[in-house]
Formats: structure tokens, sequence, C-alpha cells
């Protein structure tokens, strides 16, 4: 049986700014006449990575062009599966001005500091290309670390996903049926913020890039991967497929230790997620290489739209 929107809900409003109606949510809410998801006999669970303003609005500071439309299938895959996904995980890049990917930790030698999308290498912050403003000797570690470790260059991002401001928040329609999900099966949705220790990025849901010196294990993230294991199925989408997306997958490949059977659970929607656009770099390509290795370890790419295994 085909399930029609919740009345509340407007897909021309995805990518604005409005304050949602409670009331008229948990109205409709009470109208779906959904199951408790206590009694789902599989559980499924939906993570979606950092669907915030700030990446999935046209007027965001890291816009990633085709998120909006991402959304408009999530929210249908949502509603057309609402009896079915048993509860929602949401995970929200969250930062502080003073970030060593932002333009404020780096000056040139006649102070300015770099334009956003600047690749920072060890051998410019070596010859003062590049200066950091503080913590110079970490600095020269991550970039130098970051090459050797994770085979990339420091990317210098626009400022986003600041704690505080409206580009860190859910788009409001998403998170409109989030609450109207949740309402209408009876759980909690799950809650995970990253990406504010202000000595490396972290794209993962489940850590940064490199541990920063001295900073103790991140106790979130066992009892976010616990959380994970507790279901039978789990859904992927998000932005942007290319960066925190990807190293989601990544670490989750790696912490299954090749287990293809763990793997199988897991469950991209490919077209709910979308590569960040760069003047120089083709992400596009570089994400299809990786989510084709991804494929072969075992996860399995879906369709919004397609039937969901049992």
């Amino acid at each position: 049986m085909k399930r029609r929107p919740p009345e509340f809900y407007d897909p021309e409003k995805v990518g604005t700014l409005y304050q949602p109606d409670f009331a008229r949510i948990a109205k409709a809410a009470a109208a779906a006449d959904l199951p408790a998801a206590s009694e789902d006999p599989t559980k499924r669970l939906l993570l979606f990575i950092d669907m915030q303003v700030d990446f999935c609005h046209e007027s965001g500071a890291l816009y990633v062009p085709g998120a909006l439309d991402d959304i408009r299938r999530l929210i249908g895959f949502i509603v057309a599966n609402a009896d079915r996904i048993t509860s929602i995980a949401c995970t929200a890049d969250s930062h502080v001005p003073l970030q060593i990917f932002h333009p404020g930790w780096w000056r040139d030698r006649d102070g300015n500091p770099p334009p956003p999308f600047t690749t920072i290498t060890e051998e410019e912050v070596r010859n003062g290309t590049w200066i950091p403003i503080r913590d110079p000797e970490w600095a020269l570690s991550y970039v130098r670390q970051l090459k050797a470790r994770a085979k990339k260059e420091l990317l210098v991002w626009p400022y986003h996903g600041l704690i505080g401001g409206i580009g860190h928040a859910l788009d409001p329609t998403l998170w409109s049926v989030v609450m109207w999900h949740s309402l209408a099966r009876r759980y909690e949705p799950y809650w995970r913020t990253k990406g504010r220790h202000p000595l490396t990025e972290h794209y993962s849901a489940f850590g940064p890039e490199l541990p920063p010196p001295g900073n103790p294990p991140d106790p979130g993230r066992q009892e976010f991967m616990e959380h994970l294991s507790a279901y039978d199925h789990l859904f992927v989408a998000g932005e942007a497929s290319s960066h925190c997306v990807q190293e989601t997958l990544k670490d989750l490949v790696e912490t299954s230790a090749g287990d293809r059977e763990t793997l199988r659970r897991v469950m991209v929607l490919r077209d709910c997620t979308s590569p960040v656009q760069h003047p120089e770099i083709d992400f596009e390509a570089l994400t299809r290489q990786q989510f084709e290795q991804f494929a072969a370890a075992g996860i399995v790419f879906l369709s919004s739209t397609d039937p969901l295994p049992e």
C-alpha cells in the first residue's frame, strides 16, 4: 500500500528556513497510526549524515549540489517505509571558528588567510607559504601525518557547521519528518555530533582523521557503534558522499575486519547522497571509485525506491 506523505509535508519547503509547526507534526504522527518501533521483528536503522543547512541549502556555507533532491528522496524513503524503519540516527558536523581546516588558522607571509579550497602541504608549512597562528608544531605534524597515514593533503574549507549558528541545524523539513516518525513509532532518535576538536578534521561519524595529541578517546564512539550493532539492517544517506559519508563507510569496512556478512547489512541509498564540487578535484569520480571498492567488500547500494530487503 502506498503511504501518503504527512499533511504538513511540502516538498517545496525543502531548502528553506522556517519554524516547524510542532502541533501539526504531532497531529499527523497520531493520525499515521503506525506500530511501535519496539514491535518490529526485523530492526532497521536509518543513519543520515550531516544533512544540515550549511551543506543542503543553496545559501549554505558549503552547499553540496544535489543535496536538496537528496533530501526530498530521503523523505520519500522515510514516508514509504515508515512502518519498517525502526528508528533514525542523525549526525551533525559541529565546529568552532578556529579549527585547523578553517581559514582563520592560517596566514600567508603578508598576513592573509587562505581562500576556501586551498590545499596546504607539508612543504608549504615548512617554507612559510602558510603559517599557522597557533600550535605550529602540531600543525606541521598534522599535515605530515595526514599525507603519510591518510594519503591526503589538508584542504581549507569555508567556515561551516558552526555550533549555535543556523548552518548547524538540520534542514527544517527533514527535521520535521524525523520528529513525525519518532512520535508515530514511539522511539527517541539518536543524535551524534562530531568535529568540535580544533586540532583535527572529523569527517567520519566514528572518529577524527588523526587523534589530537593528549586527547582521550571519544567516549561517544563506543556507544554509537553499540547502537548501530543492535540493528539487523543499517541504511545510510547524507552529505557529502565524497567526504563524511565515504569516511563513515570506510570506518565500517575497517571495523568489520572484512566480514562480508556484517557488511551486507549496510545499505547505502545511492540517490540520497552527493559529492562536494571542487574547482580542481573531481570528487565525483573519486567517490565512484571508492564506492565500487565498498561494494566489492560487501556493502549494498540501493535506490531509495527499491523494496527493502527482508
